[in-house]
């Protein structure tokens, strides 16, 4: 899916159609083809996907580190980087905190903070580190040193070593993936806010969703070296544009559904009942994916799937997952389809019960159907 940009307004970072690959024997091998995307001034991004599909050549070839074969990089009014413009790395006015943090481990974080700020004059520097120490929340530490530190007091030291020299916009490469997964999203929480505060433009790499959420305002999700859908994460989730974005972001099942006409217009008709078609973009998306048949894929989150011991309709529980305030349930539908609800957790079912369920689900997302339909067991 080609990104759609608004048609004016300032742009902090522009990529558009940049293509790289690597050499391996006498082959090119792309992993990089045709990516574009924008981010405004003090927007948050994010690179989102699996392993190799790109997205840390993505940021190295912004950085500078990667000689793009195709495409163009602006920061700012500025081209870094096309078939006819290169700008070294260290003039982009770029700012990148690694995986790794790469703190030099003999300096203290004072002098570690201090790096990057050769341009400023001397008596001015112990100013701007205890400036950005203090922005990152960490103003008593400049005398220690990184292995004096935990690893999330380290990922804000090179945090604020990034953001001392003012950089235009500050580049993350997969920045928690060494911390525990409890501190993650604390420190994504605390990132977003510091970066807004700041009102610098970032651009973060990973592949946690979770992580996405946390941070970036727009999420571009990766395939093969391009992106899928670059949009808000609550549009990723509630209106994927694809089947590898609904796959990848979020939990959820696929069931065959049919679409049905009718005077009081459309609905869609799935094994767990029958839903209206309220909004015309939905309308137009399920008429545009339904076969000759009008059959549809459509894709359920687990909040569309609700537990109702009233209902006539019965599900078997064939795996539970507890998540301290809620389940959540794999169930086996009559057709031996499977799909998952997030179930209080008072309501403690075992695994081979039978349960009521129904559908509630507040809008239509659907793809087209392959060619024997054959229902999606969750992910």
């Amino acid at each position: 899916m080609v990104p759609e940009f608004p048609a004016c307004g300032p742009t902090a970072l522009s990529v558009d159609d940049l293509y790289v690959s690597f050499a391996r024997g006498a082959n090119a091998t792309p992993v990089l083809d045709g990516l574009s995307f924008r981010l405004a001034p003090g927007e948050i991004g994010c690179l989102l996907g699996p392993s190799g599909c790109g997205k840390t050549t993505a940021l190295r070839a912004i950085a500078g580190f990667v000689t793009p074969g195709r495409g163009a990089v602006r920061i700012g009014d500025r081209c870094v980087a096309s078939a006819r413009d290169w700008v070294e790395p260290e003039h982009r006015g770029v700012g990148v905190v690694f995986q790794d943090y790469a703190l030099f481990p003999h300096l203290d974080v004072a002098a570690n903070v201090a790096f990057g700020l050769r341009a400023l004059p001397a008596a001015a520097r112990p100013a701007r580190v205890a400036a950005m120490l203090g922005l990152v929340g960490l103003p008593e530490i400049g005398a220690r040193y990184p292995h004096e530190l935990s690893g999330g007091q380290q990922q804000r030291v090179a945090l604020a070593r990034a953001l001392a020299p003012a950089p235009q916009i500050l580049l993350l490469d997969e920045p928690f993936s060494n911390l525990d997964p409890d501190l993650r999203e604390r420190l994504a929480l605390d990132l977003r806010e510091i970066l807004k505060r700041h009102g610098t433009t970032a651009l973060l790499v990973t592949h946690d969703q979770y992580e996405a959420f946390a941070l970036a305002d727009r999420i571009g999700v990766m395939s093969a070296g391009r992106i899928e859908q670059w949009d808000t994460p609550y549009r990723l989730y509630h209106q994927p544009a694809t089947r590898q974005v609904a796959d990848f972001v979020g939990l959820g099942a696929f069931l065959p559904g049919r679409l049905e006409h009718g005077e009081d217009g459309t609905r869609v008709q799935l094994e767990l009942g029958s839903l209206p078609i309220r909004a015309r973009t939905d309308e137009v998306v399920a008429g545009a994916t339904a076969n000759e048949r009008d059959e549809v894929v459509v894709l359920l989150r687990p909040d569309d799937v609700v537990h109702d011991d009233r209902s006539p309709l019965r599900a078997e529980v064939v795996r539970k997952a507890f998540r301290g305030a809620q389940f959540l349930y794999t169930l086996r539908l009559d057709s031996g389809a499977t799909v998952l609800a997030l179930v209080p957790s008072h309501h403690d079912h075992a695994v081979g019960e039978r349960i009521g369920v129904r559908f509630d689900a507040d809008h239509v997302v659907s793809f087209a159907p392959g060619p024997r339909m054959p229902a999606q067991t969750p992910r």
